[in-house]
């Protein structure tokens, strides 16, 4: 019977080698080697390695892909609103390879557990490494789209530090930003100060005099290539987060200020022009269509990982997951200041397999070393996977939801639909860290207030909008609100008003009333001045009452329509 590591190294090869030969099944008997890993089509004058959406992750973790990654409009049934069989159909992956665990939630938790852990910064250090001595560091550009300083118990009590220095460590050469902004302006501008690269953001404007607070590009010779980076901070920030943490900046997608930017940038010798968006993959495939001269898209936000960058017009659009699971890579070539030829692919990071570095590594410990101790703290167990990313309820959501209603005594919960989060298998033990990983952040307060049924149905309508709205520029950040205490259906494609429906509460298998006032609890409201616990403490104190986590059978959404 082969060992967990030697099945990792075998079942590896053909995720590798299915990403570089097309797709194709592959059950090469090998043991996978880092070559196996860096295998790629190379291309031209040009690589480019995409890192987004670290989440504050310098381990390597378990993130279970989403059950729901629902398209509405024209982006119904395209890449990256695929899941599961539909995915691995797509792309041509067979099931049960470390590529189809890396990218669906298909027999999810036997291959986690075959497969092992993925990312951990130390060993992406060791893949980037890697390819700057095969291509040659002068050939090599690595880019940071965002949500970097935030998601950890770490990178919360040192306000974003501990990630400065890390990617600063791997030779980041730009980032953009979202979460980090929720740090506030003051640490925001601290932190640029010690990154000693660009934080690009063209669609940032001070409010009092209309002039941009960050620069929009910065210009990278590679490979003999003059090479334009425009920066694109996630454009809804005021919104999705809390806007007194950026008092006096306007945010906005701005085409009409990229296409000026892109064609700045020609006019100053740009060969390559890539933008580096924090939009989210729609957003940005609606951008390819519209603003012309951008030859790559490294997008981030929404968390989507697909295998190869898709092309939209001229535009190559690549989207290179979250927490560290994966490094995107392009390689470009350049003849007469024009794109000719392409490659691109994305590393799924089997921390098992990969060697870490070992400067990295080092500096990942002295980073953590004040905090481990209470970062490994057991506070209980779990029976059942715990996850959360999806359109709807994760078995982590629901978790918290039910943390609200008993620690806050509510009828009702809810809970924001936040895409970081990492998972956790049955049986494992949960740790401080664990917790921290799904609420880490700086307005954790839960409160508890009334609302009237008809207020509580406005909101998820509310919110269900800004998810599955037709025209992806109105769509503005996260997944469905989650909620404890009640069901009820959605459907994805009726209009505005009319996506939620059939509300009744869990206690008395009632309609909610309209008018009667519940009591609710909730967090990450983006209101100022919420008083209430962190959640991170309320979360706590329930798994340690709790002990062991079991499965929780509640449907609380029902899908119609898709």
């Amino acid at each position: 019977m082969r060992s967990r590591r030697e099945f990792i190294q075998l079942a590896s090869v053909s995720a590798i080698l299915l990403a570089a030969k097309s797709w194709s099944s592959v059950a090469a008997k090998q043991k996978l080697s880092i070559e196996d890993l860096l295998d790629f089509d190379t291309k031209g004058q040009v690589t480019l390695l995409h890192l987004t959406d670290l989440h504050g992750q310098l381990k390597p973790i378990y993130f279970r892909p989403p059950s729901e990654n629902f398209g509405v409009g024209k982006y119904e049934g395209i890449p990256p609103h695929l899941v599961g069989e539909a995915f691995l159909k797509h792309f041509n992956i067979s099931p049960g390879t470390p590529l189809a665990y890396a990218h669906t939630m298909v027999d999810y938790i036997p291959l986690a557990i075959e497969y092992g852990k993925l990312g951990g910064l130390d060993h992406t250090a060791t893949l980037i490494n890697k390819i700057r001595s095969d291509r040659g560091e002068d050939k090599v550009l690595l880019l940071d789209g965002g949500d970097t300083w935030q998601g950890s118990y770490t990178s919360l009590k040192t306000q974003g530090e501990d990630m400065v220095e890390l990617m600063k460590a791997i030779g980041t050469e730009a980032m953009v930003g979202h979460w980090e902004f929720t740090l506030g302006q003051a640490r925001v501008n601290e932190l640029i100060k010690k990154m000693g690269y660009p934080f690009l953001g063209g669609n940032v404007f001070d409010t009092e005099w209309d002039e941009p607070v960050f620069e929009s590009t910065a210009f990278f010779e590679k490979g003999g290539v003059n090479v334009a980076v425009i920066g694109q901070h996630f454009p809804y920030t005021p919104i999705a987060n809390p806007s007194y943490f950026v008092k006096g900046w306007s945010f906005g997608i701005r085409p009409e200020i990229i296409q000026k930017n892109v064609n700045k940038a020609k006019k100053k010798g740009a060969e390559i022009v890539v933008l580096l968006s924090h939009n989210g993959f729609d957003v940005d495939q609606k951008l390819a269509t519209i603003v012309n001269g951008i030859d790559v898209i490294l997008t981030g936000h929404t968390h989507d990982a697909i295998p190869k960058a898709i092309r939209i017009n001229e535009t190559l659009l690549l989207s290179s997951g979250s927490h560290g699971k994966y490094l995107g890579r392009i390689d470009l070539k350049v003849n007469n200041g024009k794109v000719v030829e392409t490659s691109s692919n994305l590393i799924p990071i089997f921390s098992d397999v990969i060697q870490p570095d070992k400067e990295i590594s080092n500096l990942i410990n002295k980073v953590r070393f004040p905090f481990e101790k209470e970062c490994n703290r057991v506070i209980g167990e779990t029976e059942t996977l715990l996850y959360r990313r999806g359109n709807f309820n994760g078995s982590w959501d629901d978790v918290i939801c039910d943390t609200i209603i008993q620690e806050r005594d509510t009828e009702i919960s809810l809970s924001p639909g936040f895409r970081w989060g990492t998972s956790i298998l049955p049986g494992q033990k949960i740790t401080i860290d664990d917790i921290y990983s799904q609420t880490a952040m700086n307005y954790p307060e839960v409160y508890r207030t009334e609302m009237t049924g008809q207020m509580i149905k406005e909101i998820l309508e509310d919110v269900c909008d800004n998810i599955f709205n037709p025209d992806p520029f109105f769509q503005q950040g996260g997944d469905m609100v989650r909620v404890g205490g009640l069901t009820y259906t959605c459907s994805p494609k009726n209009e505005i008003g009319k996506r939620i429906s059939n509300l009744r509460m869990v206690s008395s298998d009632k309609p909610l009333e309209a008018s009667k006032k519940y009591t609710v609890g909730g967090w990450g409201s983006i209101n100022p001045n919420v008083d209430g616990p962190p959640i991170y403490r309320l979360l706590e104190n329930y798994i340690s009452n709790k002990k062991i986590l079991t499965k929780n059978n509640l449907n609380a959404v029902k899908i119609k329509g898709m």
